[in-house]
């Protein structure tokens, strides 16, 4: 049990990253990652075997993710990741936060399923079976997403450069 919980500990942090994309939210987030321990920790209490323990917690927590866009499909709003971007606490005017924020605002653009996979493969380091097996999706279609998202990605970044070269003296 010791080297369970040693592992699990180990997630935690991308597990929080992935659930600060998705929701945009540090509590949130950290209460994403809460509920999907929660879930976790009572399917291994009752004794079974988890075989790729990265992949399901991920899983546990994208299904987590579903189940409270499901519960609260209508009664929250929808805010867009620029808004918390604006708080933060140093102003965006160096090279490096510039490109950020328009990689951020680009990200919010794409569709869910592709930004999940993105976030996924390109943030947490996942190969396309981790991602397929935590989003309980096909191989096939993350490779497709992915090469559709990353394409997506690139184009939204190339026309903010473009816009940036045009408004500059």
């Amino acid at each position: 049990m010791a080297d369970q919980a040693e592992a699990l500990q180990d997630q935690v942090r991308g597990m929080r990253r992935y659930a600060l994309a998705l929701t945009g939210n540090p509590v949130d987030a950290d209460d994403l990652v809460q509920e999907s321990l929660q879930r976790v920790l009572a399917v291994i209490r009752k004794g079974r075997v988890v075989e790729n323990l990265r992949a399901y917690l991920f899983s546990v927590l994208h299904n987590t993710w579903m189940d409270h866009c499901t519960r609260h499909a209508t009664s929250l709003p929808h805010l867009p990741l620029e808004d918390g971007a604006m708080e933060l606490p140093v102003p965006a005017n160096q090279h490096g936060n510039a490109e950020w924020r328009a990689l951020v605002l680009a990200l919010d653009q794409l569709p869910p399923e592709q930004r999940e996979v993105l976030l996924l493969v390109g943030l947490e380091g996942f190969s396309y079976q981790e991602a397929a097996t935590s989003l309980a999706i096909p191989l096939g279609t993350v490779m497709s997403r992915l090469s559709r998202g990353r394409e997506a990605l690139r184009r939204l970044l190339d026309a903010e450069e473009e816009y940036d070269r045009r408004r500059a003296p």
